[in-house]
């Protein structure tokens, strides 16, 4: 199970891709950085939101998990 301070690193780092992703398509489709920008902002904290919710839920489902053994 991961910490939710692992699960909040996760998500930052994967929403900055996402975030610099998004900008360089909204640039593109609307030939505005300032458009672009804000599009990639709000997709962001969109995502940034459900990936958290997402990720917390999750490691409370052990389905599918195979159990750590220790070798000592």
């Amino acid at each position: 199970m991961d910490t939710p301070k692992r699960t909040w690193t996760k998500a930052i780092l994967w929403q900055v891709m996402g975030l610099i992703t998004m900008m360089g398509v909204g640039y593109f489709f609307t030939g505005s950085a300032m458009v672009g920008g804000a599009m990639a902002l709000v997709n962001t904290l969109i995502g940034l939101t459900a990936y958290i919710l997402f990720e917390r839920v999750w490691n409370k489902i052990n389905w599918g998990r195979i159990p750590f053994e220790r070798q000592d």
